[in-house]
This record gives structure tokens, C-alpha cells and sequence, in this order.
């Protein structure tokens, strides 16, 4: 195999892993998007339930003031009857009393309501906020991941990249050229001529590129794919 041949499939590997990490820290950002979306969504059903809870509640409050206030009115009803001569008032405020006290009534039943809702709320808001707090505490910790990740990572960059020039310099500038051509378009420059087929484009190659690739004298590349060739399998 031609020395430059060699050097190539090493720079080759290093620029398939170069190119896997480059992928890898690409994809980080949405990793990270991901689960700060998950911890907003636990924490968006917490901040709900703890709504309709605290909804409920100030209608409760709002309800036992309307409450207070018929009973204010019934009592100045009460206060009137015992003021009047007439009959038809006196029957008129009983009336109006009667009527109040119906709206008391049906206050009352909204009350139990809502006390049916406060107490079918108070389960789900301690497990929807447990859920949130464990999700805080997961996602921080897969972030924290992620951040020494992202380092490992970029020094694992970092290394392949500073280490490439050993094997890229003193190559012809031409196949370098042509190398990082092919690496770019078709992910792979160099690949394996098996029983005279190309590995790359699963082509079969004139009997001269098989000979030719055999010598391992000169570079050789597919008349399909013009990838770089060398012998894999006989």
C-alpha cells in the first residue's frame, strides 16, 4: 500500500470521529431544549392544579361574603317588619326574606361544591408539585451531564484536531485536495476495493483499477464514484 495511501486512511478515521463529535455537540443544544422543556411542563401542571386550587379558594371567600351579606339583608327585612302596620308590607318582606334566604340556599350548595373541588385538588396538587420538584432536581442533574459532556466532547475535538496536521502535512495538495473533496461530498474518500468491487459505490471496476489497486504503486480511484481505492479483500 502507497505510503500516502496509509496516511490518508489514518487521517481518514481521525476525521470520521472529528466529524461523529461535531454531530454530537450539534445535537447537544437541542438535548438541552428538550429537557428544559420537560421541567417546564412540570412545572406549567404544578402552576395549574396550584391555580385552580387558589381559584377555588377565592371563590370560596367570595361566596361566604355574599353569604354575610343576605344575612345583613334579612336581618334589616326582620328589622322593617317590626316597624310596619301593614299587612301587605309585612307579607311583602316575609316574601323578600323567603327569596333571600332561597339565594343562601343555593350559595350553600355552591360551597359544598367547591369544598368537594379544594378537597379533590389538594392530592393532585401535592403530586403534581413533587412531580415538579423531581424533575427540577433530574433535569439539573442530566444538564450538568450534558455540560461535561459538551467539555468532553470539545477536547476530544480539540486533540483529533491538533493531531490532524501530522497526518495531513507533507501530502501532495492535490490529493489533499481531492481527499477532503470526496470526504465532504460522499462521507468517505478512501474505501475498500473487495473482489474488485468498489465498497464505496458497490460497483464493479475494470480489470485494470483492480490490477492496478493489487500493485499498490499508485492511486487508483473508482471510474463510478472516483473514490480513492485501496485493497480490502482480494
Amino acid at each position: 500500500m502507497l505510503p500516502e495511501i496509509e496516511r490518508l486512511l489514518v487521517l481518514q478515521d481521525r476525521d470520521k470521529k472529528a466529524r461523529a463529535l461535531r454531530t454530537e455537540l450539534k445535537n447537544l443544544p437541542i438535548e438541552r431544549k428538550n429537557l428544559e422543556q420537560k421541567l417546564a411542563d412540570a412545572r406549567h401542571l404544578a402552576g395549574d392544579a396550584k391555580t385552580r386550587q387558589r381559584t377555588a379558594e377565592i371563590e370560596q371567600a367570595r361566596l361566604e361574603t355574599e353569604i354575610r351579606s343576605r344575612r345583613d339583608q334579612i336581618n334589616k327585612y326582620e328589622a322593617q317588619k317590626l316597624q310596619t302596620r301593614k299587612n301587605e308590607e309585612f307579607q311583602a318582606l316575609n316574601h323578600s326574606i323567603e327569596h333571600v334566604r332561597k339565594e343562601i340556599s343555593g350559595i350553600e350548595d355552591r360551597q359544598l361544591e367547591l369544598m368537594e373541588t379544594l378537597e379533590s385538588l389538594k392530592p393532585e396538587v401535592a403530586r403534581s408539585e413533587k412531580a415538579a420538584a423531581e424533575a427540577a432536581s433530574l433535569v439539573q442533574r442530566q444538564l450538568a451531564d450534558l455540560d461535561t459532556k459538551c467539555k468532553n466532547l470539545e477536547a476530544q475535538l480539540a486533540e483529533l484536531e491538533a493531531s490532524r496536521e501530522k497526518y495531513a502535512g507533507g501530502l501532495d495538495e492535490d490529493l489533499l485536495d481531492t481527499y477532503k473533496r470526496l470526504f465532504t461530498s460522499k462521507t468517505e474518500a478512501l474505501v475498500a476495493l473487495n473482489h474488485e468491487v468498489c465498497s464505496g459505490c458497490h460497483m464493479k471496476v475494470t480489470a485494470s483499477t483492480a490490477a492496478a489497486t493489487r500493485a499498490g504503486k499508485s492511486i487508483v480511484h473508482c471510474e463510478q464514484c472516483n473514490r480513492l481505492l485501496y485493497l480490502g479483500d482480494a
